[in-house]
């Protein structure tokens, strides 16, 4: 089989691998990095999820983050005939959603994040192999040695090597192939001591999965697809956690449970491309009619990531891989038959049945058949870490609502999101409460018992509740660029990752090396922190070496 090695190792290129492959590099490690789908990005592009963000991500974010967002408006600027008013918005919005600050079409994002890798492409110091997910792990005592992966258009299997090794993959891959001690599903409330932990822990008690869709609006046409396999049963079954079938526009209110009622449009579809009302439509939508020239031809485009496409029969983790597939398999078909309903028999607006001009548009996720080249995975496999998040440092419940989430002394990052599970595959509904704007802390990225490993992904320490809130992409990003700068950093000093976290001058040198060369923010102003209100002090100026 082939070898190949490089200083960092990083398998999965999600938006932790790609934003650990960034810090490395330009840091002056050399880098191999491998992704099971074509494209890079994970949640942003595969799983064709629009960012989820905090309301202070435009001004509190990491100078590469930033980066990634600001080239996503510039590519619209530069290849999108948008109207005048749409170039000259420095915070342009390309599709109006009302989920993000920054909407966009998941094929934008891939071509972004492939730009930014450009340059270490060209100069030999980054390796990038698409389509190969990893295989096995051989480990010699307490350090990964290898990782083989196997190409999924040939079958043909490699055997890469590094000095330091991330997995940065959706479902924490190498923690399982390689013996790594890690958790799945939901501990229990006397093992974590979270007030929303359940009594009894429940490795079956893992997130639902969503495979996300994108729809055009195309007036006077017909675009119904055939009626998929399993689409009476979605039609039919009802499931105690939902208000009815999930063929509805009908669904549950994640914080109160109550029930709730949300059309595709709240007027006619031809007056909501100039409306901004917050139905579904308006809710991840990735293309506005408003922010183009009259004379572009395409409609205006919405992204399936509702909570009725929720898949939560079968879980993927701690079962047979058959199970896995069969799971993946039936969440296509759920959208698939939701998607069915809506062209045919959904209550519309303006009155009448069924949606037919709503088109399956494959082009803005680069498959054919409009659906994601992925499920959404909101739930991984976690490391046994050196220090675990708890609700209890981030919970506004826990801590008191005057005391702000805890403060880390070996910060890494910064973050922010609710406590959001989606129900899940033991019967749970959601679990949805607030948090404080929170840190990353580094002990969560450095797993016991494996000396050169760093998780860089959605599997770092947190438990089955806080991930709930660390799962986001800003988050997402901020995880993966501390780690691959930690490697990079150990390369440079000789240093194991959890000496330079024992360590007080190291650590500082590390958390200075963040701060000053990779623009990373370490800490919220503390009024931020405190009161999580978006008004709670002004933005930042942003200097001349900032991103723009």
């Amino acid at each position: 089989m082939p070898h190949h090695s490089a200083d960092v190792l990083i398998i999965g290129g999600g938006l932790g691998g790609v934003a650990a492959a960034r810090a490395a590099l330009t840091l002056g490690a050399s880098v191999i990095l491998t992704e099971a789908e074509e494209w890079l990005g994970g949640q942003l592009t595969s799983q064709a999820v629009p960012p989820d963000e905090n309301p202070w991500i435009e001004d509190f974010s990491s100078a590469g983050y930033r980066e990634l967002r600001d080239r996503i408006r510039e590519h619209y600027r530069s290849h999108y005939p948008l109207t005048p008013e749409a170039r000259a918005d420095e915070r342009l919005n390309p599709g109006a959603g009302f989920v993000s600050a920054l909407c966009h079409e998941p094929r934008v994002a891939a071509a972004v994040l492939d730009d930014m890798l450009a340059e270490w492409l060209a100069n030999g110091r980054l390796t990038v192999l698409r389509r190969h997910e990893p295989a096995s792990v051989t480990r010699s005592e307490d350090r990964v040695t290898s990782v083989t992966v196997r190409d999924l258009a040939t079958g043909e299997r490699r055997v890469l090597a590094g000095s330091i090794v991330l997995d940065a993959t959706e479902l924490g891959d190498l923690l399982e192939l390689g013996g790594v001690p890690h958790v799945i599903g939901a501990e229990s409330r006397s093992q974590t001591g979270e007030l929303h932990a359940p009594e009894i822990a429940d490795p079956m008690d893992q997130q639902a999965i969503t495979w996300c869709a994108a729809l055009e609006y195309r007036a006077g046409e017909s675009h119904v697809i055939d009626e998929p396999a399993g689409y009476a049963h979605w039609r039919d079954t009802v499931d105690p956690r939902w208000p009815g079938p999930q063929l509805s526009w009908s669904d549950i209110h994640p914080i109160t449970l109550e029930e709730r009622y949300r059309p595709l449009f709240t007027s006619t579809p031809e007056a909501a491309v100039h409306e901004a009302d917050r139905d579904l439509w308006h809710y991840r939508r990735i293309v506005a009619r408003q922010h183009l020239e009259p004379d572009y031809p395409g409609g205006e485009i919405t992204l399936v990531n509702w909570p009725h496409v929720d898949y939560w029969e079968l879980p993927l983790l701690g079962v047979p891989p058959q199970t896995r597939q069969q799971a993946e398999l039936a969440a296509r078909d759920l959208t698939l038959s939701f998607v069915h309903w809506v062209q045919t028999a959904a209550p519309r607006s303006d009155g009448g049945h069924g949606y037919p001009e709503l088109r399956l548009a494959g082009e803005v996720l680069g498959t054919d058949d409009g659906l994601a080249r992925a499920a959404y995975i909101r739930e991984s496999r976690r490391i046994r870490a050196i220090f675990t998040v708890t609700e209890e440092h981030i919970g506004c419940e826990m801590r008191g609502v005057a005391e702000g989430s805890e403060v880390f002394t070996d910060t890494v990052g910064i973050g922010h999101y609710r406590i959001d599970l989606h129900p899940s595959t033991s019967g749970r509904t959601y679990v949805d409460i607030a948090s404080f704007p929170f840190q990353i802390p580094l002990g969560a990225l450095i797993p016991v018992g494996t000396a050169n490993l760093l998780a860089a992904n959605k599997n770092i320490g947190t438990t089955h509740i806080t991930n709930g809130a660390y799962r986001l992409h800003p988050v997402e990003w901020s995880i993966g660029e501390a780690a691959g700068a930690l490697a990079a950093q150990c390369l440079a000093t000789g240093s194991a990752p959890a000496t330079v976290r024992a360590r007080a001058e190291e650590l500082r040198a590390f958390q200075g090396l963040l701060a000053g060369e990779l623009g990373v923010p370490l800490a919220w102003p503390d009024e931020i922190r405190r009161t999580g209100r978006p008004d709670a002090v002004p933005a930042p100026a942003r200097t001349a070496g900032s991103a723009s």
